[in-house]
C-alpha cells in the first residue's frame, strides 16, 4: 500500500492498516493513494475537493475515499484529522467474510464491493457527539501503527478498526 511520503521512509514492513493524526494549516494539494482512506475530522474545518466537487467538512464529518481517488483540502484556519489507510485487498477480504454465504471466491467480493460502493468519495456526517466516541479508538490505532503495525498487536488494531467501522459503515451510501 502506498503511504504518505513521510511514513514511507519510516515503515520497514507492509501493513494493511495505518492510522495517522495530523493538523494542516495550509492547502493540501489533491493526491490519490492506492488504498481506501477514511478521514475523520477531529477539530477545525476545511473545504474538501474530490469526486463530489467541493464540500465543507467540519468536526464530526468522515470522508471515505475509494482507492485511487484524488482528494485535496483547504483548511479554514486549521484542521485536525485522523486518517485510516486501509489496503484494498484487506478491505476485500473483510467484505468476503462479512458476506461469505453469497460468494464463491474473493473475486465475487471485489465485484460486490465495486458495485455496492460505487461512489468513489463520500462525506458521512456523524456529528460531533458520535464522532467523539471514535476518538479513543482512533488515538490508540494511531499509536499502534506509528512505526508500522507490529504482528503481535494486529488483532488489537483490527478490533479498534472494526469498532470505528461499526459506527461509520451503516451511514455510508450504497448503490
Amino acid at each position: 500500500m502506498t503511504v504518505p511520503e513521510a511514513d514511507a521512509r519510516s515503515l520497514t514492513r507492509f501493513t494493511p492498516v495505518l492510522a495517522r493524526t495530523t493538523t494542516a494549516h495550509a492547502t493540501l494539494e489533491p493526491v490519490a493513494y492506492d488504498c481506501v482512506k477514511v478521514i475523520v475530522v477531529r477539530a477545525g474545518g476545511a473545504l474538501l475537493f474530490s469526486e463530489f466537487g467541493v464540500q465543507h467538512v467540519n468536526v464530526g464529518d468522515v470522508i471515505v475515499l475509494a482507492a485511487n481517488t484524488l482528494c485535496g483540502a483547504e483548511p479554514e484556519d486549521w484542521v485536525t484529522t485522523t486518517t485510516l489507510y486501509l489496503d484494498r485487498d484487506y478491505v476485500v477480504d473483510q467484505v468476503f467474510w462479512q458476506y461469505a454465504e453469497q460468494f464463491t471466491d474473493r473475486l465475487d467480493a471485489k465485484k460486490f464491493l465495486d458495485a455496492r460502493y460505487a461512489e468513489p468519495a463520500q462525506v458521512v456526517r456523524l456529528g460531533e457527539g458520535r464522532a467523539g466516541l471514535l476518538m479513543p479508538w482512533l488515538d490508540e490505532l494511531a499509536v499502534l501503527s506509528a512505526d508500522g503495525l507490529p504482528p503481535d498487536r494486529f488483532y488489537r488494531a483490527q478490533a479498534l478498526l472494526f469498532a470505528v467501522l461499526d459506527v461509520i459503515m451503516p451511514r455510508i451510501a450504497v448503490t
